[in-house]
């Protein structure tokens, strides 16, 4: 990159610091109304259940969201419960298992499973026998098929080589380790310490065991960080070659999140080196050889997400970037977000409501939404554009007959900007983001998106850079 080149680039990621959706669903989750409840949830699985027979329909992906925390990380914005008391994972492994019989009441035994992951919260909060106990529930009630992804998030500083051996033993070939950041002052800033050396050894460890693939998080923008110290994480995470790597920026919401309150905003970096972090991330892991999947996503261009994002069948749901076709989302768990058919669905935010309304054999569903004939069709668009990056009129002609230079007039307007960023190129019958727009690509989703358009206020999101 000429350096004439990195300044327009840090130009455009300046211009495009500001709020927006991360588009892990259209409409986005804030747009759930609580006129969506069990009733209209048990009718959307009635609806997969007569689809056809269990063969004819697309596997399952499952999300079970485990909220426990020993101790609260400050940047955290997750559902989560901070407790020391292990023994509160009992009654939520019940409620669990009371959750999974219900789906399994609504859509028979042995649905096929082709994704599995387990969230929260720390998952390795549970433990190995409590982790046996869920994954021999979900493994009675749906059919995990042979070439499966099943991960499950791990808090470094619960594990050693030896549990990761048991998570092996269980089924998991997929890890994802929260790194956050490797500077001893940022982890104290953040109450998140865990040295290098000792995450470097479970990598180590992990890849002896056998695990498919390995991913790492990062978070920029976080207290104490300077543009000289994440740079220094950068290159120890590229020196640990994770398979994939997720890079996202700190929203600091103190007014939503508590444990948020007690970061000093006066320790947080400010804007300009805010983007100048993202720039040295975008060419630190691109010099280091990974490809670009999506918005702040990395891997390694022989890793099945990198293999999918050059072959056009890259996907997207409530967990990010897939390789799985686009299918039905199950969501277990306090605050779980699922999906079935044209409608999205959340559970209970609260363990006392979740309980409540599992103890009454109710699916614990608190909100969701049925999209509409406009919903389904934007969310064909913004999906291409995070996915693939270029919608093809004619396919989504075809789908939703309309035309979409008619449909779309007012959005193609909109877009005229970026293409004149060369963000975009708008084709007589296609839409096509570049190779410099694909880092930008949630601005150029956001055109398409026809709440934010009327919505003033988006600081509930995060920042698109």
């Amino acid at each position: 990159m000429s350096a004439e080149t990195a300044d327009r680039f840090g130009q455009l990621l300046a211009r495009f610091d500001v709020p927006g959706p991360r588009y892990t669903s259209y409409p986005t989750a804030d747009r759930f109304v609580e006129a969506f409840g069990p009733a209209q949830y048990r009718q959307a699985l009635a609806h997969r259940a007569v689809a056809g027979p269990v063969g004819g329909v697309l596997p399952l992906s499952i999300y079970v969201h485990v909220p426990f925390c020993e101790s609260v990380c400050y940047y955290c914005a997750c559902n989560k419960v901070v407790t020391r008391q292990h023994d509160r994972a009992r009654e939520y492994l019940a409620a669990l298992e009371r959750e999974i019989e219900l789906h399994v009441q609504a859509l028979g035994t042995a649905q096929p499973v082709s994704q599995l992951h387990l969230g929260g919260g720390s998952p390795t909060f549970l433990s190995d026998a409590e982790l046996e106990r869920l994954m021999l529930a979900l493994n009675r009630a749906f059919r995990l098929q042979p070439q499966a992804e099943v991960s499950i998030e791990v808090d470094p500083r619960t594990v050693d080589g030896a549990r990761l051996q048991r998570l092996a033993d269980m089924g998991f070939n997929r890890l994802s380790f929260g790194v956050q950041d490797f500077d001893p002052e940022v982890q104290k800033a953040v109450h998140r310490v865990q040295p290098f050396e000792s995450v470097r050894a479970l990598l180590l460890r992990a890849r002896e065991i056998g695990f498919s693939s390995i991913n790492a998080d990062l978070i920029y923008g976080l207290p104490r960080q300077t543009e000289a110290s994440f740079e220094r994480t950068i290159g120890q995470v590229g020196g640990l070659r994770p398979e994939r790597i997720s890079l996202y920026a700190y929203a600091h919401l103190p007014a939503r999140f508590k444990p948020q309150r007690r970061i000093h905003a006066a320790e947080l970096p400010p804007a300009a080196a805010r983007v100048a972090m993202l720039r040295s991330a975008l060419t630190g892991f691109l010099g280091l050889g990974y490809a670009h999947v999506g918005m702040d996503h990395f891997a390694l261009p022989d890793d099945p997400l990198a293999v999918a994002k050059r072959q056009g069948r890259l996907h997207r749901n409530f967990q990010g970037y897939s390789t799985h076709a686009d299918c039905d989302l199950v969501g277990l768990g306090v605050s779980a977000i699922g999906r079935i058919g044209a409608c999205y669905s959340q559970n209970s935010k609260t363990l006392s409501e979740y309980y409540d309304a599992l103890n009454q054999h109710q699916f614990p569903v608190a909100r969701g939404l049925a999209l509409n004939r406009d919903d389904l069709l934007r969310r064909t668009v913004i999906m291409a554009l995070m996915c693939q990056g270029r919608v093809d009129f004619e396919s989504v002609e075809l789908a939703h007959l309309v035309r979409v230079q008619d449909h779309f007039g007012a959005e193609l307007a909109r877009l005229r900007p970026l293409a004149d960023e060369g963000l975009v190129e708008i084709e007589r019958d296609a839409i096509q983001v570049t190779a410099l727009g694909w880092y930008f690509v949630r601005a150029i989703a956001m055109v398409f998106d026809r709440y934010l358009q009327t919505d003033l206020k988006r600081e509930h999101f995060s920042r698109v850079i």
